[in-house]
C-alpha cells in the first residue's frame, strides 16, 4: 500500500480523507503523519456549514461522494491538520463504489 519512502508511513502518497469532528472535512494526498499533525499535499478542504455554489451547505457525505467519483480540485498545496483536530485518516478510494 503506498510508495515506501523511511519515515513517511503507509499513507504516503495516498489520497485521503481527514475527518474532523465538526464541520471541516480534508482530501488530498498524504505526505507525512508527524507529532504536529496530517501533512496533506495538493489538498482541498471543505466546510459543510459554509454556503455551497448553489447557496445551500453541501454535506460531508454529499462533498466524500463526489470527491470519490470525480477528484477534488486542489486549493492548497500544504495544509497541516493538527492532531487535535482529526476524527478519522482513511484512503479516498475507500468511498468509491
Amino acid at each position: 500500500m503506498g510508495t515506501f519512502h523511511h519515515g513517511k508511513g503507509d499513507l504516503h502518497g495516498i489520497t485521503v480523507v481527514v475527518d474532523t469532528s465538526g464541520s471541516i472535512v480534508y482530501v488530498g494526498r498524504c505526505d507525512t503523519i508527524t507529532p504536529q499533525g496530517v501533512i496533506l499535499l495538493d489538498a482541498d478542504v471543505h466546510d459543510a456549514s459554509a454556503p455551497g455554489a448553489q447557496g445551500a451547505p453541501v454535506s460531508k457525505e454529499a462533498y466524500l461522494k463526489r470527491a470519490a467519483a470525480w477528484g477534488v480540485f486542489k486549493r492548497h498545496d500544504r495544509v497541516v491538520v493538527p492532531h487535535a483536530d482529526v476524527a478519522s485518516v482513511r484512503p479516498l478510494g475507500e468511498l468509491a463504489s
